[in-house]
């Protein structure tokens, strides 16, 4: 039998199937809506600059993300308020 090699976001499911739990129609219906609102389909180009765009990247390294994602998340934030 061959073996099928899975990626690292594979193995963690699979470590982690147990925490895993199922969801009633009307709570799987809501997680679509909020993953749908969330997608990114649009492209900005923004022009800023050098000291705020590093000190954009600083804050990104500290809260673990990349600094595109971390603007991406502050302009959804402003958004949905």
């Amino acid at each position: 039998m061959r073996k099928i090699k899975l990626t690292k976001q594979e193995r963690w499911i699979e470590d982690h199937l147990e925490e895993f739990v199922p969801v009633g129609k009307v709570e799987y219906n809501a997680i679509v809506e909020a993953l749908e609102r969330r997608k990114k389909d649009a492209v900005l180009n923004i022009r800023l600059n050098s000291y705020d765009l590093e000190t954009i990247k600083q804050k990104a390294r500290k809260s673990g993300l990349k600094y595109q994602s971390f603007i991406s998340e502050i302009l959804h934030r402003v958004a949905e308020a």
